[in-house]
């Protein structure tokens, strides 16, 4: 909540009441309160909390979002419906032709119309109404219950009462009817379980008549006349009721403060109840037990490091920051560890300087056994073999051995196929003479290749062109040709560019160099190239 004053704050000032005003929105801290001691709801924006600076606010308050001035001349008072000032004795000019009122004109006369030539008296003059002038404000003159009076109301819950006691007495008479017609029917013995029996269902009739009063709210309906169907009607029970609301424990004003914005009670609403018997212990109970405590400490981890010097950031990079945690805690135990062992080095520990028997650490097991009479071990002393993770005895794609039977070069592998890839499928012999086909030929090409880099061919600083696609073994190109041609190649395209300095009289020569060919092929700018913008 910004405050009123625009006094200079600090950058640790401006930190500060930012933090506030976060732990006011998540109901960490209480509502800020303003001149009248009602809460301000944290969660209104600033330009709506703020006051002007023209009304000169000195507290936080929320009274220039009021109307504080109110006009006089404004009323809420309402007319006097029916009510009668003066009742005149005989006809007056200007009155009513048919009532003989003052009030009002002919036009408007509510009353009975009267006969054309019946003489006036005082039975026929109706007495003239009150009229009244009010000047409402905006409010009023909108509010669609203003003048209402709630007493009027009665009249209708007194006809509706009616009606219904009517059908209750009509439908007792129609039971009592048929029970009486039962009756001459039927035996004296008979009578007495049909009584029973018509009672019941008496009892069944009027409660159906008054659940049709009530309003089925939990009843869903089906939709036929809508496209998209689905299910209509009203779910009343949203919420398990027996669940006790937070600010029902306590009913004490002066009891731990409940945020109704975000329902947050952060201290105990019983402290002194008895812990076993006790439920709800407040929010701060879960935010300092189970993975909560762990994320905080978390939290403290990376604050504590980040201003050490590390790189790390919990929101920026959480897994990293989870994973450095994770470090520092198995480092954090090994010191611990290593510590203790030196002072119980240095100092001893009395507690385990008697040595125990070998009969006690290596004579009892958690394995049972049992025994015959005469001291032989009947069960619970078989010696159990290491079983394999693989299944045993199991070939799979054509194979006629496990996967293991057969090692070389530190791989395992099939003893069938002398495959080292698992689960592939057995080619048998053929495979053993392939791969030993293979193995032989790729140690041919390794002594081959080995042969030919020990006399390396020399080149003589020739250098060998690079255009075309079919070379001739004996074609060899002279730098210093080369070097001209590139010369050469260089002052074309510079001629081509700028037309100033084409000549005139242009000569040709259809003969072409394998330097030439060679500056051209290099001073080429290929359209694929991702250097070509480069190239000069």
């Amino acid at each position: 909540m910004a405050t009123a004053s625009v006094a200079f704050k600090s950058r640790e000032d401006h930190r500060k009441q930012i933090e506030l005003e976060e732990a006011r929105k998540a109901g960490l801290a209480p509502a800020e309160v303003d001149e009248d001691g009602k809460e301000i709801n944290p969660h209104i924006p600033q330009y709506m909390s703020s006051a002007p600076w023209y009304l000169n606010a000195e507290r936080p308050s929320l009274k220039h979002q009021r109307k504080w001035k109110s006009d006089p001349n404004y009323t809420k008072s309402w007319y006097d419906r029916g009510a009668k000032i003066y009742h005149a004795d005989k006809y007056r000019k200007g009155a009513c032709e048919n009532c003989g009122a003052m009030t009002h004109s002919a036009k408007s006369c509510m009353e009975r119309p009267r006969k054309k030539g019946a003489k006036w008296t005082n039975f026929h003059i109706a007495p003239d109404e009150k009229i009244e002038m009010f000047e409402l404000d905006y409010d009023g003159k909108r509010d669609r219950w203003n003048g209402f009076d709630a007493a009027t109301y009665a009249r209708v819950i007194e006809r509706y009462e009616a009606r219904d006691e009517a059908r209750r007495k009509y439908l007792k008479e129609q039971q009592l009817k048929k029970l009486e017609e039962k009756n001459n029917k039927q035996n004296v013995e008979e009578e007495v379980s049909d009584d029973d029996e018509d009672n019941d269902a008496l009892k069944v009739d009027e409660a159906k008549v008054d659940e049709s009063k009530q309003m089925d709210f939990a009843k869903v309906e089906k939709r036929v006349r809508t496209t998209g169907g689905g299910s209509t009607g009203t779910v009343r029970n949203l919420r398990i009721r027996e669940d006790t609301a937070k600010y029902l424990l306590n009913l004490d004003v002066n009891s731990a403060y409940y945020d109704p914005k975000t329902r947050s009670m952060r201290e105990d609403p019983l402290p002194d109840a008895d812990p076993n018997e006790k439920f709800y212990g407040g929010d701060n109970q879960y935010r300092v037990s189970g993975q909560a405590l762990e994320f905080k400490k978390l939290n403290i981890h990376a604050w504590e490091a980040f201003e050490k010097g590390q790189d790390i950031h919990m929101q920026a990079a959480p897994s990293q920051a989870e994973l450095l945690y994770k470090n520092f805690k198995v480092i954090k135990d090994k010191l611990k560890s290593r510590m203790k062992d030196a002072i119980m080095e240095k100092y001893g520990n009395s507690a385990t300087e008697e040595v125990l028997p070998k009969e006690l650490l290596l004579g009892q097991s958690e394995k049972q056994v049992e025994y015959d009479r005469a001291g032989r071990v009947v069960k619970g002393m078989e010696t159990s073999l290491p079983k394999s993770k693989y299944e045993e005895d199991v070939y799979i794609n054509n194979h006629t051995s496990v996967w293991g039977s057969w090692w070389k070069d530190h791989q395992w592998g099939y003893k069938c196929c002398k495959q080292t890839i698992r689960n592939s499928y057995c080619t048998g012999a053929a495979g053993i003479e392939a791969a030993e086909e293979a193995a032989d030929l790729m140690k041919a090409n390794v002594a081959r290749k080995a042969a030919s880099e020990e006399m390396p061919t020399p080149t003589e600083g020739k250098r060998l062109a690079t255009w075309g696609t079919d070379i001739p073994d004996d074609l060899v190109l002279d730098q210093k040709k080369l070097d001209d041609a590139l010369k050469k190649e260089d002052k074309r395209r510079k001629e081509e560019k700028d037309e100033r300095k084409r000549k005139y009289n242009v000569k040709w020569d259809d003969e072409v160099t394998l330097e030439e060919m060679e500056a051209y092929r290099m001073k080429k700018i290929h359209n694929d190239d991702p250097m070509k913008d480069f190239l000069h």
